[in-house]
């Protein structure tokens, strides 16, 4: 899901994302032959801590975005007052 810059969020069509609180809870359909569910809880929380990183760190980069957008903004609007009108010439 992506956010307008109003910060409303839209839908872009892609899959839901899992978070990790899904992938720790997950539960599986028990089979005759099944897994050790051991092994599969502890496979779900290594995969729901890497999620857990991964959503922290795209949060910081979006954060770092957001400070350079703001920052490229006020370096364009500064630079904009500073600038002279156009003379006469062609160019």
């Amino acid at each position: 899901m992506t956010q307008y810059r109003s910060g409303r969020p839209y839908l872009t069509g892609l899959p839901a994302r899992p978070t990790p609180h899904e992938v720790r809870t997950h539960a599986f359909d028990p089979r005759r032959r099944g897994v050790d569910p051991d092994q599969v809880r502890e496979f779900q929380a290594r995969v729901a801590d890497e999620l857990t990183e991964l959503h922290r760190h795209v949060r910081l980069l979006a954060q770092e975005n957001d400070r350079l957008k703001r920052a490229l903004r006020d370096w364009q609007a500064m630079h904009a007052r500073e600038c002279r009108p156009p003379n006469d010439g062609h160019w």
